[in-house]
């Protein structure tokens, strides 16, 4: 009975999950490639669902929809950044700023806390409805789409002088500045991208869910760190292209989503995945800590026999 209502939920559970790994690229390239805490993701996460729905029940195409919600995820980014790097705010407070004005800003854009758009009235890419038909609108075959055209554009992206440049500048600053690169400005365009993949992952749920509410992001920061970081721990020693990493934190989003659907079929209640979330951030965040100190020891010991 478990196994069969596990397989059910699967197709749900497949969409989601590659949704959310857009959001949850946008979240790796800040952790990871700029070593930047950003919590701008809990406002954006609403702000690219919001843009959408607005935009397409007011008579714009979906897809220009699309364009322009990856745009105020990127204005979000760049007030971030400019907190940051103008005003010398630290990262992590400069995140919460932002994500603070955003919630005014949201129900501004909205009208109102929760804004519900109808497949059947307007023309979206995505819907939950269609998760289960072999057809081209099935909502997986169009987020694998978006998540590889998302895992290549970045792949290109950081491949050219300015993506370099941004790594750089995560990697070491002050090496950075001294090659001559402006690293406020890498700094400002990474977050730019960041909140840009995040607000494009909200436009997708919002349509896949059929709403956009002003509490959906909260939490997201969360969510995207467990994909990020349950990818790199089970495929960083197969991983290693720079678009493998990418495709690793996709699959660390599957993995999320498949872990919570186990959890819900288990008798679980929803209100308690924060908690569960919180946990499984935390153990994957101290596997990497516990096998260095057990193997550490391990060596030490096989090195003091040999001695």
């Amino acid at each position: 009975m478990f196994i069969t209502t596990l397989l059910n939920a699967l197709p749900g559970v497949v969409a989601q999950g590659l949704i959310w790994s857009i959001m949850a690229i946008g979240v790796y390239i800040t952790y990871k490639i700029l070593d930047v805490a950003d919590l701008t993701v809990d406002g954006t996460m609403c702000t690219g669902g919001a843009v959408f729905i607005v935009l397409v029940t007011g008579g714009w195409n979906p897809w220009a929809a699309m364009v322009a919600a990856f745009l105020s995820g990127m204005a979000a980014g760049l007030v971030t950044g400019l907190l940051h790097t103008a005003c010398g705010i630290p990262a992590i407070l400069a995140g919460i700023l932002t994500q603070l004005a955003l919630y005014s800003v949201n129900l501004r854009i909205m009208g109102q806390s929760n804004r519900p758009i109808s497949v059947d009235k307007y023309p979206l890419l995505v819907s939950a409805r269609n998760v289960r038909q072999a057809a081209l609108s099935n909502p997986i075959l169009v987020c694998v789409l978006f998540t590889a055209a998302t895992i290549g554009a970045l792949y290109w992206f950081f491949g050219t002088e300015q993506g370099c440049a941004v790594r750089a500048t995560g990697a070491n600053p002050n090496m950075a500045r001294a090659q001559g690169i402006n690293t406020n400005f890498t700094t400002v365009l990474g977050l730019m991208l960041s909140n840009g993949l995040v607000a494009l992952s909200a436009a997708l749920l919002a349509q896949y869910q059929g709403f956009a509410d002003v509490q959906s992001g909260r939490g997201a920061i969360v969510i995207g760190l467990a994909a990020v970081i349950i990818g790199e721990v089970l495929f960083s020693k197969v991983f290693r292209n720079f678009a493998l990493k990418l495709l690793a934190v996709v699959f660390g989003s599957l993995i999320y989503y498949l872990v919570y659907q186990v959890v819900i079929l288990l008798g679980l209640k929803s209100d308690d995945m924060k908690l569960i979330t919180a946990l499984i951030v935390a153990l994957f965040l101290a596997v990497p800590y516990w096998k260095g100190r057990y193997f550490a020891k391990r060596t030490g010991k096989g090195a003091g026999s040999h001695a």
